[in-house]
């Protein structure tokens, strides 16, 4: 995980880095965060006939996927962050998910380990693979219940970054030790808040992505959709959930944390829990409300970034109304 350290209101601060390892730097002078703005971006269709996600497939090797980095990005800049809105009562869309025989509960909290509990999560959740400027990546996403059955969702930065959409875009949920047991899924389209389309701005580091059928299937026909949460509250118990890929980790299992979150005092309105997952984690799902015995749960934010002087603790965006337009978009597509 690249860090680095920049002066904000006359004391020095170690910037915090999006959870990943390897180095992309942000252009210098960004541009402050915008007014409020008409509605989510998308990309330009991507991998939209039958033969285009075949080839998207065929790219993504064992090989590739072994060897895709994740990204790095800065930390919120001071005085651009606009505080998420959280303007309507709070709002639930359940998961539907298979069921499990109830494992054995874990410990709580738990700053970070693998999962071991089965259940749905080990089946929504997986490893995100896409090509950004020439080189291949990776972030972790969430299958969730929606409308079109095809809906995962993600960071705003395993999207879009650097004024570019990525390509090759492909889910794998379930992914552990190079294994694909439930498939690779690519995307037609992706999609991501305003605010990140427009300043990268942290508050909104939230993505989606629509992913095409796979042998006449969709996606959550075959794993199930975790449920979500808008405008819920925040210091609550949470559950996070990634595939980190830098050490101590290696991006094989499926890695969870919980435990009380806190509100970010500092340069965000995020939610903050602690955590030591690493670089390939960004995108991963949390859950303001998890039954361990089944693996379900309301979706509540993603893993985005974490600064340097707070070692062990990770921050995730507060899913409002835009991240509700998001989804809701992304959901009807």
């Amino acid at each position: 995980m690249r860090r680095s350290r920049r002066t904000t209101a006359g004391a020095l601060l170690a910037a915090g880095t999006l959870l990943a390892t390897a180095a992309a730097t942000a252009p210098a002078g960004a541009a402050p965060a915008p007014g409020p703005a008409a509605g989510p971006a998308a990309s330009p269709p991507l991998a939209a006939s039958a033969a285009a996600q075949q080839r998207v497939r065929d790219y993504w090797t064992p090989e590739r996927m072994r060897s895709a980095t994740p990204l790095d990005l800065p930390a919120p800049r001071a005085g651009t962050a606009a505080a998420p809105r959280h303007q309507g009562a709070t709002a639930t869309v359940a998961p539907t998910a298979p069921t499990a025989p109830a494992p054995e509960l874990r410990s709580f909290p738990q700053p970070g380990g693998p999962w071991t509990g089965g259940g749905a999560i080990v089946k929504t959740s997986g490893r995100v693979f896409f090509t950004f400027n020439g080189r291949n990546a990776s972030c972790s996403g969430d299958a969730v219940t929606s409308a079109n059955g095809s809906t995962v969702l993600t960071a705003g930065h395993c999207v879009k970054y650097q004024g570019s959409w990525h390509t090759n875009w492909t889910f794998v949920p379930g992914y552990h030790d190079g294994q694909t047991p439930y498939g690779t899924w690519t995307a037609s389209k992706t999609l991501t808040t305003p605010q990140w389309e427009a300043s990268e701005e942290m508050n909104y580091d939230v993505g989606a992505a629509v992913v095409g059928t796979l042998d006449g299937k969709r996606l959550t026909d075959v794993v199930g959709g975790q449920g979500v949460q808008f405008n819920g509250a925040y210091n609550e118990d949470m559950y996070a959930f990634g595939f980190p890929a830098a050490s101590p980790y290696d991006g094989t299992k499926l890695i969870h944390c919980s435990g009380r979150s806190s509100k970010d005092f500092l340069l965000t309105q995020d939610h903050g829990l602690g955590c030591n997952m690493t670089g390939g984690s960004s995108g991963g799902p949390w859950f303001a409300s998890f039954d361990e015995a089944g693996g379900t749960g309301l979706q509540a934010s993603v893993n985005s970034f974490g600064y340097t002087f707070l070692p062990n603790r990770m921050f995730g965006p507060y899913f409002g109304d835009e991240v509700k337009a998001l989804y809701e978009r992304a959901a009807g597509t």
